[in-house]
């Protein structure tokens, strides 16, 4: 009789809609407690000028938050537009309440996402408009000027998104390779024209305004892999046309990224912070160094320097104090202070500086790899401004308790791999580095597993994450900066190890080692790694040079199954094996265009597309739930979580509540009922899995589910209204007897 009316109602498994009350929980980290507590990176900021208490903060990945009490408390403004990704925060000179955000975040990281257009509110955050998509779109903002004389005139400096290789953080978005440099915009960002004369078309890092006299502006071009283009520009002429300055001026080169700023106080003063260009790798972008022009950039002096490590491509900023030209800052790894040319180290709790700005009062707020802090005496003592600011980046690898539901261990980028322990937002950080990867041996769960970046940077606690011991030994190779590894679901001791090729340990990770040949093309190393839960003896993996393979033997021999797959290079959990079917293996594509999630039911000998009306969006992870018969997949997206209950057929966002922020981890807790995602940008998030056939929420589905709702329809109770049309019908009903038919448990 089920299996009837399975195949009778299956045709209406979409009918029951997105949502039906499901609401997305927020579990954290906000913040997490390493550097005294830490948030995700802040990419922009600006502070008002009238209230010392009012900043605007950009998110690298998770969107525009706003303070009314000067970092107590924490607002999201732009959890629905289209991006999380923020790359540039200016508010109107005279109306504060105007406020501009350019998405697309312009530090060229492999997780510097593409922008979707211009943001812009004129009620201090509260709604906002899109615009200027179709001329911005798959690029991003690295700042925007307006001018004070005229508001409705703004200048927008524009680059190209990051990644090594070149644009891998664009996703392959139809617009990453569109026009950038200077723009401007006379009508208050709703068109804008490209300004091209005298300036090149190459990635624009920067742009400062003259507030005394706002016709003239610098724009730095910076492409981070050096360009004959590369420099300081100038216009007079409120960029009608430019001029490169300091040829023979005292700016050496060859230059990569370029970062400016003009003092407030006496805007003849310029000061420009120069990277050396990066290689294809992401290496060799040491510090040029800082330099001081006193007469609009005719020429140029030396003025001290910081510490951007090979990596300057990724940080790099100038602050003046607005009343005092003799005290500027250059950020990078970390942070110099110069007084009257005499350098001081202040760098704030945290590393790897992006924003620096001064609030009303005169303090100085600092964006960075952990969030924000603010100075009151220039940088020698800081607060941590992080309680609430949920902004963390997590890598795929996110690990669940067997029993324990409130514990979540996952690795962050540049904030370590944390925990989560109670019922609260904050999580204790558990091991250093950028961290990867987690895995929680589920018959000892006392035991778990953390990594930082790199090559056998692995390690294994037995106190459930309170202590660590190195035990990546005898492991070698390339790497996808944190690489992948799984515990056998069938015998705990027994782990695989991803580099260019598999390692094994057959005691718990005690020792390792080789146990398949290169997986690679021979250049890359493996990113996803997964292992059927039914059968060990299947093993799937994928490469960042575009490969899919296939073991059938435990992971000693592997089978190229796909080539040419696009997607992000870094750490993924793409590959997902059904749980009782080793031969059924689901393939994400975090890459817009073509196929985005796939199935083979043949162990990866052929693929068919489960695209169905699922939107043009990048997926990073896809899971299904196997327990039930319909078998639901669900698809972590550039722009939060979506769910089929047909096969791919249809596809309809998953809950309510969650930013449209890119989802880089599912995990599916199939015994409690809920999915746990790992976000880059807004931390980690619960839901419940939405089953109506289980009315009465009991964890399984029988003849008492349907006189609960029988009871429910024939009273019309708001529960009965499973289609959420606000009216209890028949359609409700049949929704309900399909749910119940295929009843998962």
């Amino acid at each position: 009789m089920r299996t009837m009316i399975v195949r009778a109602m299956v045709a209406l498994a979409a009918v029951t809609g997105p949502a039906w009350g499901q609401s997305w929980e927020s579990l954290g980290p906000a913040p997490a407690s390493v550097s005294g507590g830490s948030a995700g990176r802040i990419s922009a900021v600006a502070c008002s000028r009238v209230d010392p208490d009012l900043y605007y903060v950009g998110a690298a990945d998770g969107g525009v938050w706003r303070t009314r009490d000067g970092g107590l408390t924490w607002t999201p403004l732009t959890d629905h537009l289209p991006t999380t990704s923020i790359g540039a925060i200016a508010l109107d000179p005279h109306d504060e309440q105007v406020v501009y955000a350019g998405s697309g975040e312009a530090n060229f990281a492999n997780h510097s996402r593409y922008g979707l257009g211009l943001y812009k509110s004129t009620d201090g955050g509260e709604t906002w408009t899109v615009l200027a998509a179709e001329t911005f779109a798959g690029r991003c903002f690295s700042r925007i000027r307006i001018d004070p004389t005229n508001t409705q005139t703004l200048y927008a400096s524009v680059a190209r998104a990051g990644g090594f290789p070149t644009l891998v953080a664009a996703k392959g978005h139809p617009g990453a390779t569109g026009p950038v440099g200077v723009f401007k915009s006379a009508d208050g960002g709703a068109t804008w024209t490209h300004l091209t004369n005298g300036l090149p078309a190459v990635d624009a890092t920067d742009l400062a305004l003259d507030p005394a006299n706002p016709a003239t502006l610098y724009a730095a071009i910076g492409h981070i892999f050096g360009d004959a283009g590369n420099g300081v520009y100038k216009t007079t002429d409120a960029g009608a046309s430019w001029a490169k300055l300091g040829g023979g001026g005292g700016l050496p080169g060859p230059i990569g990224r370029v970062s400016l700023a003009v003092a407030p106080s006496q805007p003849s003063r310029v000061f420009a912070l120069l990277t050396k260009p990066a290689d294809a790798a992401g290496g060799g972008a040491e510090n040029i160094g800082g330099f001081r022009s006193d007469n609009g950039g005719a020429t140029w002096t030396a003025h001290g320097s910081v510490n951007q490590a090979t990596y300057g491509w990724y940080l790099s900023v100038v602050g003046v104090k607005p009343d005092d030209a003799n005290v500027v800052f250059y950020g990078g790894l970390n942070m110099r202070r110069y007084v009257n040319g005499v350098g001081a180290n202040v760098t704030p709790p945290h590393v790897d500086i992006h924003a620096i700005e001064f609030d009303a009062a005169g303090r100085l707020v600092v964006g960075d790899d952990g969030g924000v802090h603010r100075s009151d005496d220039l940088g020698d003592s800081y607060v941590n401004l992080n309680d609430g600011l949920s902004t963390v980046q997590f890598y795929a690898g996110l690990s669940l308790h067997p029993t324990d539901e409130r514990w979540v261990m996952g690795g962050t980028q540049d904030n370590g791999t944390n925990r989560r322990s109670d019922d609260g937002v904050a999580w204790a950080t558990v091991l250093g580095g950028d961290g990867g990867w987690t895995q929680l041996d589920a018959t000892r769960p006392h035991r778990v597993f953390a990594e930082y970046q790199g090559t056998g940077n692995l390690f294994r606690s037995t106190n459930g994450g309170n202590s660590f011991s190195h035990v990546g030994g005898g492991i070698s190779g390339r790497n996808c900066f944190l690489p992948p590894y799984i515990i056998d679901p069938a015998d705990a001791d027994r782990m695989l190890y991803a580099t260019h090729r598999i390692h094994l340990s057959t005691n718990g990770g005690s020792g390792w080692s080789v146990l398949s040949g290169d997986l690679t093309d021979g250049q890359g190393a493996i990113r996803a790694l997964a292992i059927a839960p039914s059968d060990s003896s299947f093993v799937y993996a994928s490469t960042n040079d575009g490969r899919v393979l296939a073991s059938q033997d435990g992971g000693a021999n592997f089978e190229a199954v796909l080539t040419g797959h696009p997607g992000w290079p870094r750490v993924t959990r793409e590959l997902t094996v059904a749980a009782d079917d080793p031969r059924e293996v689901y393939l994400a594509t975090a890459h817009f265009g073509g196929p985005k999630v796939r199935r083979s039911r043949d162990a990866g000998a052929t693929w068919e597309a489960l695209d169905g009306d699922l939107p043009d969006l990048p997926v990073n992870v896809v899971v299904v739930d196997s327990s039930c018969l319909l078998r639901p997949l669900y698809a972590g997206t550039d722009a939060g979580v979506y769910r089929s209950m047909n096969g791919g057929v249809s596809w309809q966002r998953y809950a309510l509540g969650m930013p449209n922020v890119a989802v880089i981890d599912l995990v599916l807790d199939r015994p409690r009922g809920r999915l746990v995602a790992g976000t880059q940008g807004r931390g980690a998030w619960s839901v419940p899995i939405f089953e109506p056939g289980d009315f009465n929420t009991d964890g399984g589905t029988d003849t008492v589910d349907v006189l609960a709702y029988l009871n429910a329809f024939v009273s019309g109770e708001p529960s009965a209204d499973l289609d959420g049309d606000g009216a209890v019908t028949s359609l409700d009903f049949l929704a309900f007897l399909n749910w119940w038919a295929v009843g998962c448990g």
